[in-house]
């Protein structure tokens, strides 16, 4: 069979780079090649895989990370992953996603469920916001031991689930938690960790505006957190992520700090690392800043004590 190439016309409406472009006459050109791996990709033989499906209308799927269990009814604590990509690039199986939440279910001890939101511009936000919500609830089905996927019916433990997402996912994951607590009283939500979050404050505000065109503009508070918002955080403890040299780190400073005086009870922790980029930690996760960046979610996870307002100058 002839396979079909759709041309663009060559004039460019929008320019989102490194994300995306937007041509005059609707095609629209990512800078990057969504890429998808199995779960079975250089997965360490410590580890577990497999992706489940969470609804068919709309289509949105997730993989499942677990240690191999020695004990039959061992519980773990619970980690739901949303990888970041501006709303509009990558997938939890992308290969960095896939080796760097296999790394947290290998140092941490935990079952990662890494959602898969649909993209946009294609399905423009908030259905990237909206998706997330229905893997959350999904997960939250199987707190009475009767949910569709044995592995957390069996080894969850849902007095200690975590939400967790870098730049884009981590917005989303700040969504969810401020819509969590009434919703879902069989889950406890323990804690939070916004690695480089994606809010308004930057060069980039202008794309959130542009994928999410129903919007409450500089005032919408999915990307501009307001303080009766975040007083309903839904956890007790929440730890943010910044980089020195990320165009974002102002916005992620601002929430921070905004947190901390906005009403709400728990207890917020920022580490900066100095002298690194925008998700340094995926695209170098071997590199020192990445390691104690490793090292301080574990300890997170695992509530040990980790250093507030701490900068780190390796």
């Amino acid at each position: 069979m002839m396979e079909i190439v759709k041309f663009n016309d060559g004039e460019i409406a929008n320019d989102f780079s490194p994300f995306f472009k937007v041509y005059k006459d609707g095609y629209i050109e990512r800078c990057l090649p969504i890429i998808k791996v199995p779960p079975s990709h250089e997965l360490p033989t410590s580890l577990q895989s497999k992706d489940v499906l969470i609804t068919t209308e709309p289509p949105i799927s997730a993989r499942i990370f677990m240690p191999q269990m020695t004990k039959l009814n061992s519980k773990l604590p619970v980690l739901i992953y949303i990888h970041g990509g501006g709303f509009a690039l990558r997938s939890p199986f992308d290969p960095i996603y896939q080796k760097y939440v296999a790394s947290i279910v290998t140092e941490a001890n935990v079952i990662a469920v890494a959602i898969e939101y649909r993209l946009a511009p294609e399905n423009p936000i908030p259905t990237g916001y909206e998706d997330s919500w229905t893997s959350l609830r999904w997960v939250a089905s199987h707190a009475n031991g009767h949910g569709p996927e044995p592995w957390l019916n069996i080894h969850g433990d849902f007095s200690r689930v975590f939400l967790a997402g870098d730049s884009a996912g981590a917005n989303i994951a700040y969504n969810l938690a401020v819509r969590i607590r009434s919703v879902l009283p069989k889950m406890k939500l323990a804690g939070m960790i916004l690695m480089h979050p994606f809010f308004m404050g930057s060069k980039l505000d202008k794309m959130w505006f542009y994928l999410c065109p129903r919007n409450g503009g500089l005032k919408d508070s999915r990307f501009k957190p307001a303080a009766e918002d975040m007083a309903r955080t839904g956890c007790e403890r929440v730890l943010v992520f910044l980089a020195g040299r990320d165009k974002l780190k102002n916005a992620g400073r601002s929430y921070y700090e905004e947190l901390k005086k906005c009403g709400w009870e728990g207890n917020v922790e920022m580490v900066e690392h100095d002298g690194v980029g925008h998700v340094f930690h995926l695209l170098k996760p071997r590199c020192e800043q990445a390691l104690d960046m490793m090292k301080r979610l574990v300890s997170f996870i695992n509530q040990e004590h980790v250093i507030i307002s701490w900068t780190s100058k390796i």
